[in-house]
């Protein structure tokens, strides 16, 4: 089994690159890009995501807290995110959902994912603001967003410097949406609408 180097993304996921711009080790596979591809592939094509809003639960299942990553940009500027990624070619929405967050809280997140999960809604990004309430300057993506319940350790890893954890009075906060990239804000707030959690 060919072993790759984890490339950092602003988005949170393993891109078509290595960190040092060559190919990965199986690069072969048809579910990569290369840099030139994925750029091309941008410019002409939605790009399918995934999206997770990690949770806490108590013991009857009501969610008492919301994590948000911490990022920081390539030009320096500290802004808070949720768990995000492409689906690659031949993956199904399941493995891709484990696969991002797996990449961004760690091994022992152990998210509680159903056999068949279903997003909570779908969120549309476009390159020019306004089009809607999501925004990614990088290109035009669709994205299936999920609420999903962690049971263990949260640890960042690609780019995400820490997980914050705030009770969901508090993630749906116009000072913590300020904080969010790309809209994502409006995303927790309709996640958390549609738990019921939002006053």
């Amino acid at each position: 089994m060919a072993v790759r180097t984890p490339d950092p993304d602003p988005d949170g996921e393993d891109d078509d690159l290595s960190a040092f711009g060559e190919l990965p080790n199986d690069a072969g596979n048809p579910g990569w890009l290369s840099e030139f591809e994925l750029a091309e592939a941008r410019r002409r094509l939605p790009m399918l995501y995934v999206e997770a809003i990690p949770v806490r639960t108590d013991g009857t299942g009501q969610v008492t807290e919301v994590g948000v990553l911490l990022r920081s940009t390539p030009l320096g500027e500290m802004t808070r995110t949720i768990v995000s990624g492409r689906v690659r070619f031949g993956e199904t929405v399941r493995d891709a959902l484990f696969r991002h967050i797996e990449n961004d809280l760690g091994p022992m997140a152990f998210p509680l994912l159903p056999l068949q999960p279903q997003p909570f809604t779908v969120a549309e990004y476009f390159p020019l603001p306004g089009v809607s309430a999501y925004h990614d300057d990088r290109q035009h993506a669709v994205s299936l967003a999920f609420i999903v319940p962690v049971t263990g350790t949260c640890e960042p890893r690609q780019d995400a410097l820490e997980v914050t954890w705030f009770s969901p009075e508090a993630a749906a906060s116009d000072a913590v949406s300020a904080e969010m990239e790309g809209g994502r804000g409006t995303l927790i707030r309709t996640a958390l609408a549609t738990l019921g959690l939002l006053r």
